[in-house]
């Protein structure tokens, strides 16, 4: 069974790169594109890793970390931080809020492909 991945990102490009990359690598990947839609498929869908942006409309990365955390369906969630904010205030309240790892734009599809695998628990 192929490990399911939801990308919340409002940016095209990049969700048609990080699409592409997360299939090619053999995942099941989900899309939203902005924070509502992202909160509607993490309840839906119940990925196995979320890749969040935080500027996105609607809610944002933050708003849907502190949402999944706050239910207790979707605790085990694994979330991913992705994105542009790289101060470290934003680190470190993405963290603060839940995430289980941060990166920011722009990011190496090497490093990301590792960080995945080694989220979900298995070898790139």
């Amino acid at each position: 069974m192929s490990l399911k991945i939801l990308v919340a990102d409002d940016e095209p490009n990049i969700v048609i790169s990080l699409e592409y990359l997360l299939k090619r690598e053999g995942y099941t990947v989900v899309i939203a594109r902005d924070g509502q839609e992202a909160i509607d498929a993490i309840t839906r869908e119940q990925p196995d890793l979320v890749l969040l942006d935080v500027m996105m409309p609607k809610k944002t990365g933050f708003e849907v970390c502190q949402e999944v955390r706050a239910s207790e369906a979707l605790q085990a969630t694994k979330i991913l931080m992705l994105t542009a904010k790289g101060r470290d205030t934003d680190v470190t309240k993405g963290l603060g809020l839940g995430a289980d790892a941060y990166m920011t734009k722009p990011f190496s599809t090497r490093e990301l492909v590792l960080k995945v695998a080694q989220m979900l628990g298995h070898d790139a």
